[in-house]
């Protein structure tokens, strides 16, 4: 038997339905797993990469067998596995990944590669695989969730959202109903009975908040009587006027997860807290309490009265700065005289004006306030920020004051996925952040290679001093690609950038087509049509992740896709999401990446004295431009990601004391 990830074996009977105990590893703990998995990963992906060439192999030669066999014969072929409800040892598994193949080749017309295979068997052993971007990783998904399925394990396919978990849960279908397996899909603004049929299915496709929520309110439900003999009990004694029956639980128990790109969601949104809100709190004189705390905030001087963290986004009083407060609210009634509670308002006002930008951070849509994912491009509706950081936005955009809400309970996404009994999951990019992916959540990271040899094409980077100057080349480098007869994808990181370039574009006389969280609804007939000759696609990163563009027949043969970024990410991840977006599987394409000195990255995490030498550099003629850029982008790249990853352990230390101090003092 291949040897499996310690996670699995680490499960618990207590609660009513499954889960993992949350880890307590100390800091030594986590530092040490990080190292070794970091270290150790060449050499254990190609140790394992070896140890399941055999596994493929034994796929290969029992789907001769079963290729043979008629649907009846092929569908008790599936029923004889469910019988066994066992994915343990590899002959099952074998099996499994055969009859899932041959369903695939049949019922879709799509044959799993070899490499896909591999990927599906890294899965099943608890493991991430990094695959490439156009590996096909939908199709790959299949294999270890029908090896679950069939096993009697219930299992959920984890998306970002639910354009992505509908589009798979579709075309999948098929396959699904060949082996006799139920799919069920959960998106948003479904019902609680149509949830309940959905997490019912051996298989269901979920977005990552949808079900996080989900299981925040089937643990309110549960209470203090979360102990699986408790619920035994409530099932016997059917108290329905005390005690909530177990079939308004909506979950069966967090079994066996597969997530699609999982460093976006395990590290980029890691520490995003999922808050479960109760009945809207007395406000008494909150609508007033915002507008008076931006006033204020706006009168303190930066230096004197305030100082500002950047790479934090964090704000801090000076002496003066808080003698100024104390000054300009004396009079005033509620929180006002109470010292620790007046500043920290300032101090949330002050990161309202400095920090959070209209079509960077939020959109306006509807007269509502709409939060912008930084990652993903897309609008979260019903997401707010916490601590009247919303109410203070909505105040300083002159929008209608919403009211702040009790927490009832809450928890992070690497909270969250830690309790899943066999985690598992895959993407594009994870090598850069594999300690961490080893340290939190004891999933090791396995590259895949490629099924054909990549044709994408490296055209460099080329830095400016000033946002005019970049702006000015990425119109021409676009008009060139278009002049050949490709198509184009023009990446930004925020709404107002995409739509500044969409001007440039206009008054260029060149037709193109915007895609960001405004235009989210068109979001399948954008991407439909950005393969086509001559098409320019300006877009933030929604076409980052999960976007594979088809490209007509003329754009291969002129070269395919090219794709350009007009600024660095936080990560160097995020920036390789994008770039995959050209080259895939084996076609041709190309990227480049046109900065400038003055963008948000190098202003958040360079000194200004870094930025000053360089300036002075760049001016003169000894030192090239693009070296000065790939100097700069390691620094600030290195810089910010050190700051997030201080963050998520930051937030997961937190999220463990909240978890102790309810333990100890009990739940409301």
């Amino acid at each position: 038997m291949l040897p499996r990830l310690r996670q699995q074996a680490v499960i618990t009977t207590s609660m009513p339905f499954e889960e993992r105990p949350d880890g307590m590893e100390s800091r030594l703990d986590r530092a040490l797993l990080a190292t070794w998995g970091t270290l150790s990963r060449p050499m254990w992906s190609a140790l394992q990469r070896r140890r399941l060439a055999h596994f493929v192999n034994s796929v290969e030669r029992a789907e001769k067998d079963i290729a043979a066999l008629s649907e009846v014969a092929f569908r008790a072929a599936a029923d004889e596995l469910r019988q066994r409800r066992t994915a343990a040892d590899e002959k099952t598994q074998v099996r499994a990944f055969a009859l899932a193949r041959e369903a695939a080749k049949r019922h879709r017309g799509l044959r799993h590669f070899p490499v896909q295979l591999l990927g599906g068997a890294v899965m099943m052993r608890g493991a991430l695989a990094e695959m490439q971007t156009g590996e096909g990783k939908t199709l790959t998904a299949l294999l270890p969730a029908v090896a679950a399925a069939l096993a009697g394990r219930p299992v959920h396919v984890v998306t970002v959202n639910d354009y992505l978990a509908r589009r798979d849960a579709t075309d999948m279908a098929p396959v699904y109903r060949a082996l006799g397996i139920s799919v069920g899909l959960v998106e948003h603004g479904q019902s609680r009975q149509a949830r309940q049929r959905a997490y019912a299915s051996d298989i269901t496709y979920c977005t990552n908040k949808e079900l996080v929520f989900d299981y925040l309110r089937d643990r309110l439900a549960l209470g203090r009587r979360r102990t699986r003999a408790c619920h035994r009990l409530d099932q016997m004694l059917r108290a329905e006027a005390i005690l909530p029956r177990a079939g308004e639980l909506v979950l069966r128990g967090l079994h066996f997860a597969i997530v699609d790109e999982a460093d976006g969601l395990l590290i980029d949104e890691a520490r995003t807290p999922l808050i479960l809100s109760g009945l809207q709190q007395e406000t008494g004189g909150d609508n007033e309490l915002y507008p008076v705390a931006l006033e204020i905030a706006g009168r303190l001087e930066q230096g004197a009265d305030f100082e500002l963290s950047v790479g934090e986004r964090s704000a801090r009083l000076t002496e003066r700065g808080a003698q100024g407060v104390a000054k300009a609210s004396a009079g005033l009634d509620g929180i006002w005289g109470i010292r620790r509670a007046r500043e920290e308002t300032i101090r949330q006002a002050l990161c309202a004006l400095n920090y959070f930008h209209r079509d960077v951070q939020y959109i306006i849509a509807d007269g509502k306030v709409q939060i912008v994912d930084e990652y993903t491009g897309r609008v979260m509706p019903d997401r707010s920020w916490e601590h009247g950081m919303h109410q203070l936005i909505e105040a300083k955009e002159g929008c209608a004051i919403t009211q702040r809400k009790g927490t009832l309970d809450k928890i992070t996404y690497q909270q969250f996925f830690r309790r899943y009994r066999h985690l598992c999951g895959m993407t594009g990019t994870a090598v850069e952040v594999a300690g961490e992916l080893n340290a939190v959540y004891g999933l090791r990271v396995i590259r895949i290679p490629t099924n054909r040899r990549s044709a994408r094409c490296d055209g460099g980077r080329r830095f400016f001093l000033s946002a005019a100057q970049k702006w000015q080349a990425v119109i021409e480098a676009a008009a060139v690609a278009v002049a050949d007869g490709r198509s184009v994808l023009i990446g930004t990181r925020s709404v107002e950038a995409s739509e500044h370039v969409s001007a440039l574009l206009t008054r260029a006389g060149h037709r193109h087509v915007v895609l960001n969280a405004r235009q989210d609804g068109q979001e399948a007939a954008i991407v439909s049509g950005a393969g086509q000759p001559g098409c320019i696609t300006v877009a933030t990163n929604m076409a980052g992740r999960g976007t594979d563009i088809a490209l007509h027949a003329n754009v291969l043969a002129n070269g395919g896709l090219h794709v350009i970024l007009t600024e660095y990410h936080d990560s160097r991840r995020i920036d390789r999401q994008l770039f995959g977006r050209a080259g895939r599987q084996g076609d041709p394409g190309s990227h480049e990446a046109i900065v400038a000195l003055d963008d948000e990255l190098f202003r958040r995490f360079c000194g200004a004295g870094l930025l000053s030498s360089l300036r002075w550099l760049s001016l003169g003629s000894a030192t090239s431009p693009a070296l000065l850029g790939s100097l700069l982008k390691a620094c600030a790249q290195t810089a910010a990601e050190t700051v997030h990853a201080r963050a998520r352990r930051a937030a997961l230390a937190d999220g463990r004391r909240f978890d102790e101090a309810l333990g100890f003092a009990g739940r409301v």
